[in-house]
């Protein structure tokens, strides 16, 4: 009878996977990060691609989807080949800024290897969806006018140089993380990475034939705002997944993701309607984008009001850095990275020591660990990794244009890209 009962209470823990063994395969989280993974793919292919695609000129339509359709292949094999080991293994006597080479082709991994308690391959997948998104947002700022092979050659050497050390940084037991940057999903990984290598590239690469003067609206508005839709609900396994379980820390990333955005995006709409006369529907999507991108890295972090007010900040300050770059400065970033993603990502990253604290809504500072000093070492974080990925960005894209040229020629362009690279159009009647 006693045998019993201890096999009854070791087969109920066995129905709870929260309580279940570091070591042990849980189920429930298992579950949530293979839904995440499917989520964030989802976000790039179709979500950033539609988004993309329609707000480029028609003629350039086809380009930006296979840009970020190629870049997806490129970055998971890649991945494969070794970024991934890279960035989450140990590098031994290099480990503060960078991984070891023992996980290439992941040699070692079984269907029943783990990290914590979900499977290593789900981890490996889940991952690798988040650096195929950050390579991806680049091409919006030299969309209309980089040559496709300048393209996938700067892609595969932004990711080797500049996203796996700052991921491992970060995210793989780096010198960043031994310092407490609380980067939850992303903020400083992904949208100041990303973000910066993009202002980089619109500066190298130049403005495209008629900025600022000819008008280059969206061609086609329904279908920016389908990708935007898409990007929404994939943002949702963006930053829920990276809490790696399916607990209440998972659903307070989704409601400080979900109110964020709804509230970026309203105030840029009234921002809009304000300074305008009229909301537009490119104004709205976009400060949703703003919302997603600045609540990214504190989505685990903060409470409900903490995301709100991210999310109003987020509205504010993008919207007039955007209207800054392009109509001050004159930087043809074609589809605004930096001014909603990196700004976005800047101002998300400070304000996530801010809102962190319990007296603040949030769920706590690290033990000992003050609120002015949780935001120095955040900056700090923002300012080395701009600087990484500008210096290593303009590199790069200086190297490609001596071996084999960045731009498509003025007559190109002026013929789209579609065409010009590719042999086919996006519309019939084109």
């Amino acid at each position: 009878m006693f045998s019993t009962k201890i096999k009854n209470i070791f087969l109920g823990l066995l129905l709870f996977p929260e309580i279940a063994l570091a070591d042990q395969l849980n189920q429930a989280h298992t579950a949530w990060i293979l839904t995440s993974t499917g989520l964030v793919l989802f976000m790039t292919i179709p979500g950033l691609s539609l988004f993309y695609g329609g707000l480029v000129r028609s003629k350039n339509v086809l380009s930006v989807l296979m840009q970020c359709f190629s870049i997806t292949c490129v970055v998971s094999i890649l991945w494969l080949a070794g970024v991934y080991s890279f960035i989450f293994t140990d590098g031994g006597a290099w480990q503060a800024f960078v991984g070891g080479p023992s996980k290439a082709f992941i040699p070692d991994i079984s269907v029943s290897s783990l990290v914590g308690d979900i499977p290593e391959t789900v981890y490996f997948m889940f991952q690798m969806t988040f650096a195929i998104i950050t390579t991806a947002l680049i091409v919006g700022a030299f969309a209309e006018r980089m040559k496709f092979s300048a393209m996938l050659w700067f892609s595969v050497l932004w990711l080797i140089i500049v996203y796996v050390p700052v991921c491992h940084w970060i995210w793989g037991g780096g010198w960043l993380a031994d310092l407490g940057v609380m980067d939850f999903a992303g903020g400083i990984v992904i949208h100041v990475n990303a973000g910066v290598a993009a202002l980089v590239s619109a500066l190298v690469l130049g403005k495209r034939k008629g900025f600022p003067t000819t008008a280059m609206p969206p061609h086609n508005m329904t279908m920016v705002v389908t990708g935007a839709g898409m990007l929404w609900v994939g943002w949702f396994g963006f930053n829920g997944g990276s809490a790696l379980t399916a607990d209440g820390r998972a659903g307070m990333a989704m409601v400080a993701t979900h109110i964020a955005a709804a509230s970026g995006a309203l105030t840029w709409m009234f921002i809009e309607w304000k300074r305008f006369g009229k909301p537009s529907v490119l104004g709205i999507v976009t400060g949703m984008v703003a919302g997603l991108g600045t609540i990214t890295p504190a989505s685990g972090f903060v409470g409900p009001l903490g995301a709100l007010m991210i999310g109003v900040v987020a509205g504010f300050v993008c919207f007039y850095a955007t209207q800054y770059v392009k109509r001050v400065l004159k930087i043809d970033d074609s589809l605004d990275v930096f001014p909603v993603h990196g700004v976005g990502g800047i101002v998300g990253s400070l304000l996530t020591g801010v809102f962190a604290a319990s007296r603040l809504g949030g769920l706590g500072l690290p033990d000992g660990v003050s609120m002015l000093d949780q935001v120095g070492v955040q900056a700090l974080a923002i300012v080395v990794t701009a600087f990484w990925s500008a210096l290593f960005s303009f590199l790069i894209l200086k190297l490609l244009d001596k071996l084999i040229g960045l731009r498509v020629t003025p007559d190109e362009e002026i013929q789209g890209l579609d065409t010009v690279l590719h042999e086919e159009t996006g519309y019939l009647d084109l």
